[in-house]
């Protein structure tokens, strides 16, 4: 929930999905309501009524987000993987500005080299990986964090892509989960950054081939990080620079 002009309301959540691999067979046998709407009934079933849950795809005009849409979004979900070049400037310019006004961003997986995504990085956001059947484990770190309630030890995924540092992402805020490889690889594989006004989180579980996004202790993870990105005040930021003379902020003094 969150408040706006004296009262409360559900958050507004927006999943995206690239729903190219999606149609392909291998990945239907796992996800036969595509990934980004397995991530949507997971997120109504966890939130109920604190959330209104939606979806939007590449295919859509403008991807799935308008200006009236995005504006209107308070925590957007984001899995991409062979299509981060189809994603029309303009489109990450409106999410840019959204972020920084307040909108959270879950980024999910292959979502690491979305433009969105570096753009909010400053970095190439490149890292290693090996696409195979490793058996990955999630170890939290910060047991203490919103985002990591209701996890009280490591989520095991018995095969899953190997992922592994170095990371080419800045410094995170605060460093939720690293993750070891059965290759012996690991990596920081839950991060969260703040831009401007808006919180963000990254989350590496989620290849199309392995059914990451129907373990319960994922979907607690994007249940709980939707709830700490979103948005906790209206946003205060000013549109342009203004010239201010000398004594501006006296003039409606009483």
């Amino acid at each position: 929930m969150v408040e706006e002009d004296g009262f409360r309301r559900p958050l507004r959540v927006l999943v995206w999905g690239e729903n190219k691999q999606d149609q392909e067979e291998e990945v239907r046998q796992v996800y036969p309501l595509t990934m980004h709407e397995t991530i949507a009934a997971a997120l109504r079933r966890l939130l109920g009524e604190r959330a209104r849950v939606e979806t939007a795809t590449l295919q859509e005009p403008e991807h799935g987000l308008p200006p009236a849409r995005v504006a209107e979004t308070d925590v957007l979900l984001w899995w991409g993987h062979v299509a981060h070049n189809m994603i029309a400037d303009e489109v990450v310019d409106r999410l840019q500005h959204r972020v920084q006004q307040g909108m959270g961003l879950i980024v999910l997986h292959s979502g690491h080299l979305s433009k969105i995504f570096r753009r909010l990085m400053g970095t190439n956001c490149h890292l290693r990986w090996r696409e195979g059947g490793d058996r990955e484990i999630l170890w939290p770190v910060m047991p203490d964090h919103p985002i990591l309630r209701g996890i009280s030890r490591p989520i095991v995924l018995s095969r899953h892509e190997m992922y592994g540092e170095p990371f080419n992402v800045p410094a995170p805020e605060s460093l939720l989960f690293i993750s070891n490889f059965s290759g012996g690889e690991v990596i920081r594989s839950g991060m969260c950054w703040t831009r401007g006004q808006g919180r963000i989180f990254y989350f590496s579980p989620g290849h199309e081939t392995h059914p990451v996004y129907h373990h319960p202790a994922i979907q607690r993870v994007l249940a709980n990080a939707v709830q700490w990105c979103a948005p906790r005040c209206p946003p205060v930021t000013l549109e342009e620079s203004p010239q201010c003379p000398e004594g501006w902020f006296e003039q409606d003094a009483d």
